[in-house]
């Protein structure tokens, strides 16, 4: 999965991102409709490239391709949110 190509992984809640071996993660809680992303992890070694970032855009297109509303409870999801318009209409 060195590919760095975001990934659902509904059996673990979480989306992830594989960059020179590291892992970053996206965890979420799905309920009626709504995807509540509820924390994010960016390991030391992906600190800094932007990891987090494609991570987190990779996670919202997906939730927008599948219908789905997106809300945050984890500090880094609800910055880039706020600092990414484009994605207010799956906001809910």
């Amino acid at each position: 999965m060195s590919d760095e190509t975001v990934r659902n992984n509904p059996a673990k809640s979480r989306f992830e991102l594989e960059i020179d071996g590291s892992l970053a993660l996206a965890e979420y809680v799905l309920s009626d409709g709504v995807m509540v992303f509820t924390h994010t992890e960016s390991p030391p070694a992906l600190q800094g490239r932007g990891a987090a970032s494609r991570l987190i855009h990779g996670a919202l297109l997906q939730a927008r391709d599948q219908g789905l509303k997106v809300r945050a409870t984890c500090s880094f999801v609800v910055a880039y949110l706020k600092r990414h318009p484009e994605f207010a209409d799956i906001e809910g």
